[in-house]
């Protein structure tokens, strides 16, 4: 059927035979609680499908991959256009690779830099001129007739015994006079020099008046003073009566003060991937170098002090000297994108540089936009991307995908609103419908209220999660779906449910948690106090100081001073209270794991518990299986076709790699003979293929592996398998089973919790569960600090932090603090505005 997108028999990981009618060229809403098969639908059936035709559509070398492409459990799909997936891993852990890098802005300012820079000496800081001769010749012939021209050409002579092999070589190729320490002397005649020569020696090529035809035999002149001086020439000129003015030209990149050089700008120049533009002392890397560090171990390569040669720049010092408007290029990208747009709008070029200029900066600042629009105003394009968030990487390969434009594409998205205030929202989704109307298909996974009311389609998966879900229970406009009786959806956007605002707000025990005068990055010396054993919230726009003050100020200074840790925490003042705490814990959402030999199981410490239980068995004890025997980690039981990771990785080479089943184990890790014991009919595997909720049915009844998965279950992960690869979980999966890990151990009601957008895949059923999982922790006597920007999370909080007012320079101020019943009240405050709506004020 045209204009639509057809799937019959969907079956990926836990759909259920689904049939869907998508329609193309719209925007396209995919929802449901966690684990309904949001992704399962969007990520691994439809873009699979898509990159599996792609290849297939590509030569022969190419098609060869096809066979280790595993296509999708579905029986058919009609109408899918070339498919570009926009998901939250991180960006690129290459520490060589900046936001600037991936977004390719950087190759447009190194090829606008090459073009239209103005060298200066990075010697002396005067500026490096190359001029043809034409240029000098127009320039001396703007003086007044009768002026008088001399063409001198300095020699370049490095030690005095030259000067007379020098002086013997200009006589005899037929020059008549040269100027030594200002005094003219005829080459015809022996030149006595008497003592050091300081002034250096000068040969007067032609002495000349300027009058009517002088032109061209001023310019052979030129050309005879350039060629014998190298490039460099001085001409006195005597208008007048005057004093003489002396003029230094160069037809070269040479400080005709200093010597210095350049060589001719290109733009690999500005590279610090190449040996022309990167500082030789850090190889371009920033940081100062490491024997132990590799270029791949980002983790290593941040915690390195700036390289003290380029101070982080990258750049070797020639490059950091070509300037334009008074910037170099590491102070463009170092920048924040906001700035950039505001220095670029006011450059101003000459009529030479014009035609050449406008077309990169153009293309510049359109790609800028494109990062201002989706809430990024407040990064650098010098930020390496290995630090951008999930949810910040998403936004700058979106940006970057926009700027490209491509038309007849199906965008697939996972939640671009992570990290987004809700004014930045709005933004976002202008930016998405902007990619619809260019004549693309725009397919989102989403949670956020406003993106699902935006949506031409919205289709509500579940109503379960794992082998609960995987079914259309609505799907139509957002009305319809509103109206959906069945819909647990469209029953938390039509009203009908709702997340409660709490009955009374925790008071705490009346001590504060201080810090004075914290001025990391943008914070301005603000000073915050923060109720002990209450839940609070950190609110503001993008780029409004949270993470400066909360990550690198407060939980740094707290695991210092707590725990001995050695990361510097960012700059303040003072610290009080930290004594009525035995602990912080902060749970962000960096992977758990960089590989598949990591999953919730091994993370949160279940794994050898389920590990011991297997080696009782009497089976396990008649052959000698002890717990290691178990673990895929480990020879003797795991399968060494694939070292016990269950999948093997194809490079493509053209293409992100590919992951495909053992075709030993069958992506089971064990060997046939671990395989064999059982333990009520299910090997090692099977119980590792369980989500947490079967595995809580099956195992039960042991306390130490119930515990641990109840608390999995509690923080909204029920649906997860047990040994589900690392790789394939969210940020905000991997962030809760942190959390799941932290709650599991045994508390003092003395710790404090610090926790990054913990809501980061929920769906508004799962939050519900989440601020349980919050509240008992603060009923406790524990202090939960957390970063947020879901309006359901900050209306249930005690205390809220509102920073800005706005991101980047004009942020990090304090605009109000309270309840979010006060802080509705402050007309300043954005987040107030959005309480106030909910809040029903």
């Amino acid at each position: 059927m045209p204009g639509k997108i057809l799937i019959k028999g969907a079956r990926q990981h836990n759909l259920k035979n689904i049939d869907l009618e998508i329609p193309r060229d719209r925007l396209v809403v995919i929802t449901g609680v966690s684990g309904s098969g949001k992704s399962s639908l969007a990520f691994n059936t439809l873009y699979a499908e898509g990159q599996r035709r792609y290849v297939e559509s590509l030569s022969a070398y190419a098609r060869q991959f096809l066979q280790q492409m595993e296509r999708p459990d579905v029986d058919a799909i009609e109408g899918l256009s070339p498919s570009i997936a926009i998901d939250q891993r991180g960006a690129s852990q290459n520490p060589r690779s900046t936001v600037g890098t991936i977004t390719e802005i950087y190759d447009h300012l190194r090829l606008l830099f090459a073009r239209v820079g103005q060298p200066h000496c990075y010697r002396c800081g005067r500026e490096i001129s190359a001029q043809t001769v034409q240029q000098i010749v127009d320039r001396l012939l703007a003086f007044p007739p009768q002026t008088q021209l001399h063409v001198l050409a300095p020699i370049p002579v490095s030690r005095p015994s030259e000067y007379r092999k020098e002086l013997a070589a200009l006589a005899k190729a037929g020059f008549a006079r040269v100027k030594i320490d200002d005094r003219v002397y005829e080459l015809s005649e022996k030149v006595d020099l008497k003592g050091a020569v300081h002034g250096g020696i000068d040969l007067i090529v032609d002495r000349l008046v300027l009058r009517e035809g002088v032109e061209k035999r001023l310019a052979d002149s030129l050309e005879i003073a350039a060629r014998y001086g190298k490039g460099v020439l001085k001409v006195d000129v005597a208008a007048g009566g005057a004093a003489n003015e002396e003029l230094i030209f160069s037809q070269k990149s040479v400080c005709v003060h200093c010597g210095t050089s350049f060589p001719d700008l290109t733009p690999r120049f500005f590279s610090f991937n190449s040996p022309e533009g990167a500082c030789p002392d850090c190889a371009g890397l920033g940081r100062r170098p490491s024997g132990k560090t590799k270029s791949d171990e980002i983790e290593d390569y941040l915690d390195l002090a700036p390289c003290s040669a380029c101070r982080g720049t990258r750049l070797r010092k020639e490059s950091l000297h070509v300037l334009l408007a008074g910037k170099n290029i590491a102070d463009v990208t170092s920048a924040p994108i906001s700035e950039v747009i505001e220095f670029f709008a006011g450059v101003k070029f000459s009529d030479r540089d014009r035609p050449v200029a406008e077309r990169i900066v153009t293309e510049i600042t359109s790609r800028l936009r494109f990062l201002l629009q989706v809430g990024l105003d407040y990064i650098s394009l010098d930020r390496p991307a290995a630090t951008l968030s999930g949810g910040e990487a998403q936004r700058v390969r979106l940006a970057t995908e926009i700027g490209s434009r491509l038309v007849g594409v199906l965008y697939i998205l996972d939640e671009p609103s992570v990290g987004l205030h809700p004014r930045d929202n709005a933004r976002l989704l202008e930016l998405l419908d902007k990619l619809k109307d260019s004549g693309n298909t725009v397919l989102v996974v989403e949670h956020d209220r406003e993106a699902m009311l935006r949506a031409d389609h919205l289709i509500d998966l579940g109503p379960g999660a794992g082998v609960n879900g995987g079914q259309v229970v609505a799907q139509g406009t957002p009305q319809q779906v509103m109206e959906s009786e069945t819909s647990l959806t469209g029953g938390y956007l039509s009203g009908r449910l709702e997340i409660p605002v709490p009955a009374r707000r925790r008071k705490g025990s009346g001590q504060s948690l201080i810090i004075k005068g914290a001025r990391q990055n943008n914070l301005k010396a603000v000073t915050v106090e923060f109720p002990i054993g209450a839940f609070s919230c950190v609110t503001g726009v993008s780029g409004s100081g949270k993470s400066s003050l909360v990550l690198d100020t407060l939980y740094k200074a707290m695991d210092q001073r707590l725990q001995g840790a050695k990361a510097s925490a960012g700059l303040y003042d003072e610290l009080i209270g930290a004594e009525h705490f035995d602990n912080v814990v902060s749970i962000d959402q960096s992977p758990i794991g960089r590989t598949p030999r990591s999953n919730p199981a091994t993370y949160t410490a279940l794994f050898p518990n389920i590990r011991d239980l297997f080696a009782q068995l009497p089976e396990a004890r008649v052959r000698g299986f002890g717990p290691g025997r178990f673990s895929f980690n480990a020879e003797g039981g795991r399968c060494e076709a694939c070292h016990g990771d269950g999948i093997i990785r194809i490079e493509m080479h053209f293409l992100p790699d590919a992951f495909v089943t053992c075709e030993v184990c069958h992506g089971k890790r064990y060997n046939r003979e671990t395989l064999e014991v059982l333990y009520k009919g299910r090997s090692i595997a099977d119980v590792l293929d369980l989500t947490v909720n079967q595995a809580l049915e099956f195992l039960g009844n042991f306390p130490a592996i119930r515990r641990k998965l109840e608390t999995l279950r509690d923080v909204g992960m029920g649906y997860v398998r047990l040994g589900q690869p690392a790789p394939t979980l969210s940020g905000g999966e991997a962030q809760r089973i942190k959390l799941a890990r932290e709650l599991s151990k045994r508390s003092t009601g003395k710790t404090l919790y610090i926790l990054d957008e913990p809501t980061t895949g929920l769906h508004f059923d799962d939050i519900i569960k989440l601020l349980e999982v919050l509240g008992r922790l603060a009923d406790a006597g524990n202090t939960v600090i957390v970063i947020e920007h879901n309006l359901d999370v900050i209306k249930t909080a005690d205390f809220v932090l509102d920073l800005g007012p706005e991101g980047g320079k004009g942020g990090g101020e304090v605009v109000a603090a309270g309840t979010p019943e006060e802080i509705a009240l402050v007309e300043k405050s954005y987040t107030g505005r959005y309480l106030a709506r909910i809040l029903r004020f």
